[in-house]
């Protein structure tokens, strides 16, 4: 026992010393054995590394794990002596340290990575100081944000609503070469270039753009910066492109008047289409401002419609309308008819029938009804207790009774046919076939009271028994008959400029119901703007049938151009008056200089495309009138539901209506 204890004793010594010396050099010196920046791995030797990326973070690999709390502090980094700030990731126990700058690094910029006597590593131990320098790579400069209120609009496909002031401030990836700015930046507008001012932040990375004359409102502009300009550190641009669209001009464009003036005066210039434009030998109306000699059946139906309201406003003397009512019906019973209809497109000097398209130079039943329906209007309208007006009252109903209805079921057909020829015979073969605009078509068949149809070929060949409807909801409302959507708003104009659909239903819907919601869903469309046009909104709204920037279509949610038709909102007006109010005084006051001429309202309009049309349709004027006195007073329906056939024909056809 006596020779062991020595021994052990020994052995605890040497053991303490072994762990003594292993505590020693754990809180010894550690080192820095590697910095990179991205996969570029830096000189610790003081060398300056060249061409370095802009967009990698920069790792430091120790030798031991460091002390995180002091790595904050002890680890900076800094450009031309001011500090960037940053933020730290520890990776490997804290081994490595990952430094992100909060936000990009410049362009052909010297930067230094310190690390001071402040950092320890984990268990105590101190390291050396270092500083690590590295020069980043020369890059293209990059417009980084377009910047509106401070809010990044540059990431939007279209820039919309900018303020006439333009106000616009862009930031680039790099300061920018103050001698370079202005010359390189210019604003294209449509009638040239703007005149703005530059002015360069004290950071030289971004520029306001401030124009020195109001832009002008709802306007396309296009803002382009050339290769001109170069950044502080000689970094090239290779060119910049971007469209806007100012906002609206709030100013009047006309004297603000009470609402019922500005409807009467709507109705007055609109009138002048069908009264100063019309035909001077027919008098009929023609197809649009440049027809010349070409006048439309279905368009003048709604000018003598038209007729009406201007005498009962005023705008003409009643012994003026009856004259220019005896012009018309003289026109129509000579003119080319085909089984009693008469066809699209006349020639208002002659009466001769005008191709409407290769094979379309027959009768055409649609704008023969439409045509009847202005007729049949104004013959209520008309007095039997006056001579000449008894006389007119004849003779449009001679013209009334001559149309054979019944022919176009085309051989006792369940359906009636848009198209006949004599030499075409039905080569259109078009049935007409609900939900459209052909209504009327069908109403006046039935009321005819020489070559009536029955019940029948109202169900199965219009409604297709049952087809017509729909019952799908769309824009969270019910849409009770037609095609998606509803289709353009025409469908629920024409038919009724005469028809009353107030109270009006049969076993397919309700009228009201039907042409309501039908416009309303063209409304919650055009706010929701799916497509993202520009201008789109809670008073410029309203999708039909009309010329655009590409010829003529007929526009609806299922076929948006981005084409405003001012009559889809104005002839709505019996439907949603509060809406189409503002669609007006839009239209008129906002946009006036742009689309009020002399006869109303010009066609249409693509703010998007910046196409404003100069033409004018007669199928498009007529509702306008027709539809804001139908909203005002409800005369052209009455005059029209007093008519006796009407209301056989809608009977017949198993409708309902208070005025039944």
């Amino acid at each position: 026992m006596s020779k062991d204890v020595p021994i052990r004793i020994i052995y605890f010594i040497v053991l303490a010393g072994l762990l003594a010396g292993c505590k020693k050099n754990q809180i010894g010196t550690f080192s820095l054995l590697q910095v990179s920046v991205g996969e570029e791995a830096l000189a610790l030797d003081g060398t300056i590394m060249d061409g370095l990326p802009l967009d990698r973070s920069i790792t430091l690999v120790f030798s031991q794990p460091v002390d995180q709390s002091a790595a904050n502090a002890a680890i900076t980094l800094n450009r031309n002596g001011e500090s960037v700030a940053i933020s730290l990731a520890f990776l490997s126990e804290g081994a490595s340290v990952v430094v992100h700058p909060n936000g990009p690094l410049l362009s052909n910029t010297t930067y230094t990575l310190s690390v001071s006597e402040q950092l320890r590593s984990a268990d105590g131990g101190r390291g050396s100081t270092y500083d690590v320098q590295f020069k980043t790579m020369i890059k293209d400069l990059q417009v980084v944000a377009i910047e509106m209120d401070g809010e990044n609009i540059g990431q939007n496909d279209v820039l919309t609503g900018i303020p006439a002031g333009l106000g616009m401030t862009l930031r680039f990836s790099s300061p920018l070469d103050p001698a370079t700015v202005q010359q390189a930046i210019t604003l294209e507008g449509t009638t040239g270039t703007s005149n703005i001012q530059t002015v360069l932040a004290t950071d030289a990375q971004s520029v306001t753009l401030v124009s020195n004359a109001p832009l002008e409102g709802l306007t396309k502009y296009e803002l382009h910066i050339s290769d001109a300009l170069v950044g502080a550190g000689g970094e090239g641009f290779s060119g910049f492109t971007k469209a806007f669209y100012t906002a609206i001009d709030p100013t009047p464009k006309f004297p603000v008047i009470p609402d019922e003036e500005l409807l009467t005066l709507v109705q007055r210039q609109t009138f002048s289409y069908f009264w100063d434009f019309a035909h001077p030998a027919s008098g009929m109306a023609r197809e649009r401002n440049t027809s010349g000699d070409l006048v439309t059946s279905g368009g003048s139906g709604f000018g003598i419609m038209a007729l009406i309201v201007g005498v009962e406003r005023g705008f003409i003397s009643r012994s003026q309308g009856v004259e220019r009512l005896e012009r018309i019906v003289s026109f129509l019973e000579t003119a080319d008819r085909f089984h009693g209809a008469w066809s699209h497109w006349i020639n208002g000097n002659t009466g001769a029938v005008m191709p409407f398209s290769a094979n379309d130079n027959g009768g055409d039943l649609v704008e023969t009804s439409l045509l009847m329906q202005g007729l049949i209007t104004v013959r209520q309208y008309l007095t039997t207790s006056t001579p000449v007006e008894k006389r007119l009252v004849d003779r449009i109903n001679a013209l009334w009774q001559a149309v054979e209805w019944d022919w176009y079921r085309r051989d006792g057909q369940e359906v009636l046919y848009w198209h006949w020829s004599p030499d075409k015979g039905w080569i259109m073969d078009m049935p007409i076939r609900g939900w459209n605009e052909c209504l009327i078509t069908y109403v006046l068949a039935a009321a005819s009271p020489t070559h009536g149809i029955p019940k029948t070929v109202y169900n199965n060949g219009w409604a297709g028994n049952g087809d017509i409807r729909n019952g799908a909801t769309y824009e969270g409302i019910a849409l009770p008959l037609g095609a998606e959507y509803g289709g353009p708003l025409f469908l629920s104009q024409y038919s009724f400029l005469g028809i009353d659909p107030r109270g009006l239903s049969d076993e397919y819907a309700d009228y009201w119901t039907q042409n309501v919601n039908h416009t309303s869903i063209n409304y919650q469309y055009c706010i929701r703007n799916p497509r993202r046009y520009v201008g789109y909104g809670e008073s410029c709204w309203g999708l039909t049938a009309s010329d655009n920037h590409e010829g003529y279509s007929a526009h609806s949610p299922t076929n948006d151009l981005g084409v405003i038709t001012p009559t889809a909102a104005l002839s709505a007006f019996p439907y949603t008056p509060d809406k189409s109010m503002d669609a007006l005084k839009f239209f008129y006051y906002a946009m006036g200089d742009r689309l009020w001429g002399a006869y109303g309202f010009y066609d249409a309009f693509n703010i998007t495309e910046q196409w404003f049309a100069d033409s004018y349709l007669a199928i498009d004027q007529g509702p306008i009138i027709v539809m804001i006195e139908n909203h005002r007073t409800g005369l052209l329906w009455d005059l029209f539901m007093s008519a006796p056939e009407i209301k056989t024909g809608l009977q017949k056809l198993g409708f309902s209506s208070p005025r039944l």
